[in-house]
């Protein structure tokens, strides 16, 4: 499985992005679909996954302000980011998982909150 995400950038306090990841070569129902993210000096985190089935979950520090959905016609995963804080300066990774020994990892992308 290929997963590739886009829509990170620079944006100002209180701010709006829109991240996306694309994948391809595998079957994309069979995956959870997370959004992860790692700060400089930090331990990656989990910030919202979502089912196959809808179900999501999300890191108390997004809740309410941050949307994960996927598209299962067109095999992407979205986050949507709303009232963005410095805090969530990042950088974010899109993974997808199956199980211990079925799962990827995107390439990053960067998302900076300017205060």
């Amino acid at each position: 499985v290929q997963l590739q995400a886009s829509g990170g950038g620079l944006v100002q306090a209180g701010g709006s992005l829109r991240l996306s990841c694309a994948a391809s070569g595998g079957k994309f129902s069979d995956y959870v679909m997370s959004w992860y993210r790692e700060a400089p000096g930090k331990q990656r985190e989990l910030v919202a996954a979502i089912s196959s089935g809808g179900t999501t979950n999300y890191v108390d520090s997004v809740k309410g302000r941050f949307t994960i959905a996927r598209d299962v016609a067109e095999n992407t995963v979205s986050l949507q980011m709303n009232s963005l804080k410095p805090e969530d300066t990042s950088m974010y990774y899109c993974f997808a998982y199956a199980d211990y020994e079925d799962h990827y990892w995107g390439q990053g992308t960067e998302v900076t909150v300017s205060s």
